[in-house]
């Protein structure tokens, strides 16, 4: 119904020494119920609903392939033609290139998976003006798989970090991560590095800025013009990973420039679309789609990565993407398909609870509810979450509202280990997790968790610990035991001091006996803090 088309950048202004672009293929006139496309656009987006598809959409559906006019043999021939980032003369870029020459399965699996997504790219880097250098980008980003993660929890083809993503309109919920979606995310990538070049005028600093980021480039230059020194891409003191990034990028263009040169064989991806992007105005599950569609559930989910759930929540109006022809097959399905289109609904959690309470409260089995949630041992689901779970009567269309699906989070809390907590301060001489954890026979992965670090971490001078013990540590054991002999020590009583009377046997004895009698006190002896009656003479 409706034609799909991302918005055209402002196309920034070409190097000196960048050669011209191949422009764009054309394509017919967009039907009188189509919003106008750019040119060279045959990617069709069509809306499903849970209604009946009109005859005039089933025929622009089946006649969209009209449309499709290959310029070139494939795609690869369509890239070489785009090249215009001049070349940098390098030892690395040889590097690199070897290294992928010594991989040829590695290049192989590379090659093979972007089948489905460098069309796409390819025509978007050429709608904006762009050298098509950029479309070979996601190679060296993610090996073109758009469900990618780096240990610096970048994400997607263009690995986009979650502040990056977000400065560049990626919705990041627990339903969706656009930074894994190809159509965002590579618009995202591309408005990104158009920003890039426009800041420094240059594809090969633009690169390495969208590697290390413009503010370490901006600083790098800086530092280069205060000594007087040439600011070129090979001149600016960068980390070694960026500074084999754009020979990376070259290589790759080498390689595909003269593939028999270095003895690799590229996959034949023809100049064509491979997808078209159906948008869907319904909650539909991930399986139903997929089988609509004809097509098993992990061919679905790697052109749709984006969705994290087992639902696909329609309150938005999400793309999903399809092979070329499964759209067509979708649509009809979909058209004489009478059951529910979703199995799954959001509840909000009111209090605080564990996973075991809240699975008991609404009927859910545990499992199910973690697994579909994501949620780890030992967690409490804070208030204020929301958790997707079964709908109870299976046969209910009703959608999850669009409030939810845009600002659902699932917040978690560690739950309170048994036993009875300790807050330990270390002293001048700093300590380490380990060293803890043997003290007070407890694991370091347990005292790790307790205290946001790791196993290995260590704890500076007065930090504060926390630990919890079910039994009484060792060290307090050893400490008590040795109190208890110090005390015994200083309190054990020792023998009596014996005081010897003679009895009196005089007269004057006997007098002067009775008055010291009455002059007989009490003294606290120095030995044995012991009271005695002492006669005083």
């Amino acid at each position: 119904m409706v034609a799909m088309a991302a918005g055209c950048a402002t196309v920034p202004p070409p190097e000196k020494t960048a050669a011209a672009v191949a422009p764009p293929s054309s394509a017919s006139a967009p039907t009188p119920t189509a919003e106008a496309a750019p040119p060279g656009t045959p990617l069709t987006a069509v809306t499903v609903s849970s209604g009946s598809v009109t005859p005039t959409e089933q025929t622009a559906l089946q006649d969209d392939t009209k449309d499709i006019t290959p310029q070139y043999n494939d795609i690869w021939q369509r890239i070489r033609a785009g090249f215009a980032i001049p070349e940098m003369d390098s030892p690395l870029v040889e590097q690199a290139a070897q290294w992928y020459v010594a991989r040829p399965d590695y290049v192989s699996r590379m090659t093979e998976r972007a089948r489905k997504y460098l069309y796409y790219t390819v025509q978007e880097v050429q709608k904006r003006g762009m050298p098509t250098e950029l479309a070979l980008l996601p190679f060296i980003e993610s090996a073109y798989n758009p469900d990618a993660r780096s240990v610096a929890h970048a994400v997607g083809m263009w690995q986009f970090i979650p502040s990056t993503g977000k400065h560049y309109n990626l919705k990041q919920n627990m339903f969706q991560d656009d930074r894994r979606s190809v159509l965002a995310s590579t618009n995202a990538a591309l408005d990104y590095l158009q920003n890039l070049y426009n800041m420094f005028g240059n594809w090969q600093i633009a690169l390495a800025a969208y590697n290390w980021g413009e503010g370490s480039v901006q600083r790098a230059i800086a530092y280069n013009k205060a000594h007087n020194l040439p600011v070129d891409y090979q001149d600016l003191r960068m980390p070694n990973e960026t500074r084999n990034y754009y020979p990376k990028l070259q290589a790759v263009k080498d390689i595909i420039s003269d593939p028999q040169k270095y003895g690799i064989t590229l996959p034949d991806i023809p100049d064509h679309p491979y997808f078209k992007a159906v948008t869907v105005t319904r909650d539909i599950d991930v399986s139903l789609a997929a089988k609509l569609a004809g097509m098993t559930t992990d061919e679905f989910r790697s052109l749709n990565p984006a969705f994290n759930k087992p639902v696909i929540l329609g309150a938005t109006n999400p793309r999903i993407l399809l092979p070329y022809d499964n759209a067509t097959h979708f649509a009809q399905a979909l058209q004489a398909y009478n059951g529910a289109l979703s199995t799954w609904t959001a509840y909000s959690v009111k209090a605080t609870v564990s996973p075991v309470q809240l699975a008991r409260n609404l009927g859910v089995n545990e499992a199910v509810l973690r697994d579909t949630n994501d949620i780890p041992a030992r967690q409490l689901i804070r208030a204020g979450s929301t958790v997707l779970i079964p709908k109870a009567d299976h046969g209910s269309n009703k959608n999850v509202s669009a409030a939810v699906a845009e600002n659902a989070v699932l917040a978690l809390a560690p739950e309170a280990p048994p036993g009875r907590r300790m807050v330990l301060r270390v002293g001048k001489y700093g300590d380490s997790v380990q060293g803890v954890a043997h003290r007070y026979h407890l694991s370091p992965l347990q005292v790790a968790q307790w205290n946001r670090t790791t196993e290995r971490g260590i704890f500076r001078k007065g930090q504060f610990v926390t630990i919890y013990v079910t039994h009484t540590p060792r060290i307090f054991v050893a400490e008590r035991k040795a109190e208890e002999r110090r005390v015994v020590a200083v309190r054990k009583p020792q023998a009596k001091r014996r005081v010897i009377v003679r009895k009196p046997t005089t007269v004057a004895e006997r007098q002067r006996a009775n008055r010291n009698k009455e002059l007989r006190y009490s003294v606290r002896t120095r030995d044995n803090h012991r009271l005695v009656d002492v006669a005083q003479r």
